[in-house]
């Protein structure tokens, strides 16, 4: 199933799970936070959402396919019909993505085949719906691009970026993201994961990061503060802006009190539905 990248105003309110984005989103802004996950304001999705969202689709129809189908040129036959299945799902997206950003989509996938050969591996799961409650309450929900076992039982986690390798600060949100699923699997698993694979396609570049208990342990602390600070926020409604030079790219200026804008009137915090997956976002 393709993401719904433009939020609904009519959308009911749900219990916000704590995702890598919104754990994000609150880090960077608590405002941002409340837009995101509670006010569910909508937001158009740039033609890069756009062009990651295909070619994440087309990387896991990939590897539905028998292993000698799994070449470029195959790849780049799926993408003009992912684009068409996702505007008949969202119609409001059609004009959204030009002809040559599909094109550079296709450039994208030459960069996947430039770092692994997918006939030679035989992933568990794509975009797989991890969840888990940790002991403290906060209930973390994320899809991992792709998941690897090993027949030792070893786990890979592996993250596509349609971007290119990022700087210091970059490759800690990226890192941040990665340490998430690594928890979430070892808490429903009981197993660490061996590697975290960042795979940034548009510079041909590989991140491998590893893991351990300490360091997984110190992390699930993290996120215990993330979400009592969020509880906090979501108790008074004060959710306070942050601005930075990260505002440049918001979509919601117009109700941002650092741009003379007024929020919404707050909705409350939202009532506990298990079966929500609409802050979870799933691609890059």
């Amino acid at each position: 199933m393709l993401p719904d990248l433009v939020a609904e105003e009519s959308a009911p309110p749900r219990r916000p799970a704590l995702s890598p984005s919104r754990a994000g989103d609150f880090k960077q802004c608590p405002l941002l936070y409340r837009f995101r996950a509670i006010d569910k304001l909508p937001e158009t999705p740039t033609a890069a959402q756009l062009r990651g969202t295909v070619v994440h689709a087309v990387l896991e129809q990939l590897f539905g396919l028998p292993r000698e189908e799994r070449v470029l040129s195959r790849a780049q036959e799926l993408v003009a019909p992912t684009w068409e299945r996702l505007v008949a799902e969202q119609p409001a997206l059609a004009t959204l993505l030009s002809g040559g950003a599909l094109d550079s989509a296709g450039a994208l996938l030459g960069g996947y085949f430039e770092l692994e050969d997918p006939r030679r591996l035989e992933p568990e799961a794509c975009e797989l719906l991890v969840e888990t409650e940790l002991p403290s309450g906060v209930l973390l929900r994320g899809y991992i691009d792709r998941l690897d076992v090993a027949p030792t039982g070893e786990i890979r986690v592996v993250d596509y970026k349609t971007g290119t390798a990022p700087r210091e600060i970059g490759e800690a949100k990226a890192l941040f993201q990665m340490k998430f699923y690594a928890l979430a699997l070892w808490r429903l698993r009981g197993v660490v994961p061996r590697q975290l694979r960042l795979m940034y396609l548009a510079d041909r570049q590989s991140l491998a990061y590893t893991p351990d208990e300490a360091e997984l342990t110190r992390f699930e602390r993290t996120l215990d503060a993330i979400w009592q600070a969020i509880l906090r926020a979501g108790r008074t409604g004060d959710f306070r802006p942050n601005r930075s030079r990260l505002c440049d790219w918001c979509s919601h200026q117009a109700h941002c009190p650092e741009f003379g804008g007024t929020p919404p009137e707050y909705p409350g915090w939202p009532e506990p539905d298990a079966s929500d997956e609409s802050l979870v976002d799933r691609a890059d």
